[in-house]
């Protein structure tokens, strides 16, 4: 049971209850200030609030307990609703053995069960190399799958290749050059060189196919990204996979013709109106594809979770998916993501980026001028439903003022000052206060784990690498490490070595490089 648990365990035992059990929430975080404890608990009534006698007496209760006497020093009150848990001295020494005794599994939870679950990301259409503009994804997706993996799940990291469809053949056009050509850009004069077939849909599947392999699929491996699945949206169609959904639905009674298209029922699972699934001239929707591919991701493979990732411009077909799955009988099995778009700014001046105009900015071309590590970081440190604006001028800062390299700087120091010393690995001793207030630091990166996995705010891991590279930085300008008292020299020797298997850690969760030397 984590400390958290086991707060929400002792005031739920020691409350002196008004009402039933289920009429209070306990709300736990780590306070701001060191007077407020270690950790604050809010305790709410779901209707009225608990009196200031109530939590007085809950207090007391809390205070006669055993578990008290085992992880706290002190609890007390602050009106009106919060409770501060100052926790043992030893409890930090307990916790710095752990880390130094799993090492990189810190951090690893069993939460997951191994279940299977799919995290689907960036899956950009294979008409042209990936732009900064469609590239957010990746590490938000790949990071997150990081998470889930670390959270005890069976984890697949997935790419949707739309490789058929009125994209490809505009593609073919806009290779062969006609005057149905759309997509622009020196990435199309390489591409008319190199396609011989006159054919427009041929030269677009032609095209699509020395897109993906010559493209994407090398410019995700140098942003440190490795993919277990990619699926093609043609196999689908040549597999007769979307035919059998659309029997399944029939049988049901989920589809009907209406003005010459067949419909999808998706009113029924509560979206706002009904879907096409097959067009008028025969030709098959999107969301068709979609749900025939997610019906083989649950289906055959099995998976007890599903999230994808997509751009924010592809909200309004998330409930035409949905209701499929539903229909299908994977409801709440789907979730989806939606990240909001990257803006380049550089010496202030914001970058356009189209596509179809030729006038963007590829991922290569940012991974020529910035370092993957600080590519990746810069696209993790806003939410998903935040605007990102990437300030170029910053990425390319080689200084402290560079978060990156601030954190990074840190792990670096901690491993030269371990190559100099002649430390055996091992921890003794009571820690002081500016040590707790390392040890403080990182005893929690369980909880991010824990606490990412639950609402996917990819955000708080590289903020929470800032924040330890930042409380490490502070104790070695407050306390020196190789003092000529051997057992403080060692304890603050076990103490940094903690903090740099932790670093090391949240680095490797965020697929960012963890130098041992700068």
């Amino acid at each position: 049971m984590e400390i958290r648990e086991k707060i929400q365990d002792v005031i739920e035992k020691s409350f002196v209850f008004d009402q039933p059990k289920k009429s209070i929430e306990i709300e736990i975080y780590t306070p701001l200030k060191k007077e407020h404890g270690d950790y604050t608990a809010a305790i709410r009534y779901k209707k009225g609030k608990p009196s200031i006698d109530r939590l007085e007496k809950t207090i007391k209760k809390i205070k006669k307990s055993k578990d008290y006497k085992k992880f706290f020093k002190d609890v007390k009150f602050e009106p009106p609703i919060f409770v501060n848990f100052f926790l043992l001295d030893s409890y930090f020494s307990k916790k710095i053995k752990d880390i130094l005794k799993k090492k990189e599994r810190f951090g690893e939870l069993d939460l997951g069960k191994d279940k299977k679950i799919q995290v689907e990301f960036i899956s950009a259409n294979p008409t042209g190399p990936l732009t900064v503009a469609n590239a957010r994804g990746g590490p938000f997706g790949d990071v997150l799958g990081n998470v889930f993996k670390k959270a005890g799940f069976n984890v697949e990291k997935a790419y949707y290749i739309n490789d058929c469809g009125k994209q490809i053949l505009a593609l073919g056009h806009s290779v062969l050059k006609d005057k149905e050509a759309e997509y622009k850009g020196e990435y199309i004069d390489f591409l008319s060189r190199k396609v011989k077939t006159k054919d427009p849909l041929a030269a677009g599947e032609k095209a699509a196919e020395i897109i993906l392999e010559k493209m994407i699929k090398k410019t995700v491996k140098k942003l440190g990204i490795e993919y277990d699945e990619w699926f093609s949206e043609k196999s689908l169609h040549q597999s007769k996979d979307i035919e059998k959904v659309l029997d399944i639905f029939k049988k049901k009674g989920l589809i009907y013709e209406k003005e010459g298209a067949i419909w999808f029922k998706s009113s029924s699972f509560g979206d706002e109106r009904d879907r096409v699934l097959i067009k008028s001239d025969g030709a098959k929707t999107y969301l068709a594809g979609d749900i025939a591919y997610h019906n083989y991701k649950f289906k055959e493979k099995k998976f007890d979770k599903v999230v994808n990732i997509w751009g924010a411009d592809h909200f309004g077909d998330a409930p035409g998916l949905k209701s499929g799955m539903e229909a299908l009988g994977f409801k709440n099995k789907l979730e989806i993501i939606f990240l909001q778009f990257v803006t380049l700014f550089e010496k202030k001046k914001r970058l356009k980026m189209s596509k179809r105009k030729g006038t963007y900015i590829t991922l290569d071309e940012l991974l020529k001028d910035i370092d993957k590590d600080v590519i990746r970081f810069f696209f993790l440190e806003k939410a998903a439903n935040t605007h990102l604006n990437f300030d170029l001028s910053l990425a390319k800062e080689q200084s402290e003022k560079n978060p990156v390299y601030y954190i990074q700087y840190a792990h670096a120091r901690i491993c030269s000052i371990l190559r100099k010393a002649d430390f055996g690995g091992k921890f003794s001793g009571k820690l002081a206060e500016a040590e707790i207030d390392l040890a403080r630091r990182i005893i929690r990166f369980p909880e991010i784990v824990k606490d990412t996995f639950k609402d996917y705010q990819i955000q708080r891991i590289p903020r929470y690498a800032k924040e330890l590279a930042e409380s490490f930085h502070r104790f070695y300008g407050d306390c020196r490490v190789m003092v000529e008292n051997e057992k403080i020299r060692n304890k603050r020797l076990a103490l940094i070595l903690a903090t740099k298997i932790v670093l090391k850690n949240t680095l490797d969760l965020m697929g960012i490089s963890a130098p041992e030397k700068m």
